[in-house]
């Protein structure tokens, strides 16, 4: 039985940012805790696989770890041997990008696995040098960041060959320039910065820039989404709400009577860089009611509410 994907029971997208999963993980862990949900097995289960895909994304290192194995997972057919039933020359292939047995690049009886012939028919020259697997890198930076734009460094692992003729993967830090403004998901490529091929050119890095928007703020997809906490009797009845927007202007929502969680308004040019903003509303916690709140809401109860 396949695994449950952490993205998903954290309720985060694949480019999120690292902040954004931790939020994430406080916000499950607090609502499926033993200590509020006392006596509830559905509860506990559901904590652990959250603390089970914290442990897999949590930490940055982790993560990097996890999206590798999950690339590498995709490359070889999701086969946990990575190897997905694919022969020799068709591995090395995948490995470097390049080659395999449509391109007669391993092909030949008793032909070297980075050579370009084999003993037997002359194999056609191939009008293009192989080249090495780009790599997927992710650089998370703040929303004042992104607006002043700037250079930023990152670090990688890539293949690169060793004296012993091998390929080796080294830890590299490369710079790149971001230009002010810079939005969310945006995607660099950065040519020959990949991993080397043996017998070719190399790969190149395709890096990501995720935004982290910051407390009671999320992306989904290119458009920021910002929580708008909101009372039961509001969201029942109708009202207004206080709301504080990326750019720091405040204001006063309109929240229709009969509103339910997770609705959403949006507004346009109201996010980060000229972007689309959406406000979800979303109910306030209580950590502790007044004699005056349990009273009324029982009441409430009473009512059929």
């Amino acid at each position: 039985m396949a695994e449950p994907d952490p993205y998903r029971v954290l309720g985060v997208s694949k480019n999120a940012a690292d902040a954004e999963i931790k939020r994430a993980f406080r916000k499950k862990a607090r609502q499926f805790h033993p200590d509020r949900n006392p006596d509830n097995a559905s509860a506990e289960a559901k904590f652990k696989q959250v603390q089970a895909a914290y442990d897999k994304i949590g930490t940055a290192q982790g993560r990097r770890e996890y999206d590798q194995q999950q690339q590498m997972a995709n490359m070889f057919g999701g086969s946990q041997s990575g190897m997905g039933g694919a022969g020799f020359e068709d591995v090395l292939g995948q490995m470097f990008g390049g080659g395999g047995r449509r391109g007669g690049q391993f092909s030949g009886m008793g032909g070297s696995p980075f050579g370009s012939q084999g003993r037997g028919r002359q194999q056609p020259q191939q009008s293009q040098r192989p080249k090495g697997r780009d790599i997927n890198v992710s650089i998370d930076i703040t929303t004042e960041q992104a607006a002043d734009g700037g250079n930023f460094s990152f670090t990688f692992k890539r293949l690169k060959p060793n004296p012993a003729g091998t390929m080796e993967a080294k830890s590299v830090t490369l710079q790149t320039q971001l230009k002010a403004g810079v939005t969310h998901g945006t995607i660099k490529r950065m040519k020959g910065q990949g991993n080397d091929h043996p017998q070719g050119d190399s790969g190149d890095v395709i890096l990501t820039v995720r935004i982290d928007a910051g407390e009671g703020r999320f992306w989904d997809g290119e458009v920021l989404v910002q929580e708008v906490k909101t009372p039961y009797s509001t969201l029942a009845l109708g009202g207004k709400v206080k709301v504080t927007l990326p750019s720091g202007k405040e204001g006063l929502l309109k929240v229709p009577a009969n509103t339910q969680v997770g609705d959403r308004r949006r507004m346009s040019k109201a996010g980060l860089g000229g972007g689309d903003l959406d406000l979800e509303f979303v109910l306030i916690e209580h950590e502790k009611l007044s004699k005056e709140q349990t009273k009324a809401l029982e009441s409430l109860r009473e009512s059929g509410l």
